[in-house]
């Protein structure tokens, strides 16, 4: 049975789809949603640098979770909103972990084999490790 449900958003017109099948699924199973937004510092930079990149990614979530919440709340979803700063496959991990997650969910934004094989993807990462059912949405 499915009760709980984590997305994964990252602000991509790809995560806004993967948020409709999350809404879709958490009312066809009456189950509460959890969309989960990761700030990812940049790998390379000073610390003020990194502190005003992840300031203004949260404000940009912030301000992109109002409208999903919008939406949320005209069709009856339970939907908790959460931003962290990290890594995102590492965050959603632990996330699902700690709040007995049934379900994840995350887009698949497509990146080039040469960038996912340095850098990895974030769906293939949660694939990999996630201990409950994925839904990889592309």
């Amino acid at each position: 049975m499915i009760r709980r449900i984590l997305l994964g958003y990252d602000g991509s017109a790809i995560a806004d789809k993967a948020f409709a099948v999350a809404l879709d699924f958490a009312r066809h199973f009456d189950a509460t949603l959890d969309v989960l937004a990761i700030a990812r510092p940049p790998d390379i930079g000073d610390d003020v640098e990194t502190e005003a990149i992840v300031e203004n990614t949260g404000h940009e979530f912030r301000r992109q979770m109002k409208k999903l919440e919008t939406v949320a709340n005209e069709v009856g979803a339970r939907v908790t909103f959460h931003l962290q700063t990290g890594h995102p496959a590492q965050h959603l991990l632990a996330f699902a972990e700690n709040h007995a997650i049934d379900h994840i969910i995350v887009g698949h934004l497509g990146k080039s084999a040469i960038k996912r094989w340095l850098v990895g993807s974030v769906s293939r990462q949660v694939i990999d490790h996630a201990k409950c059912l994925v839904t990889v949405v592309r």
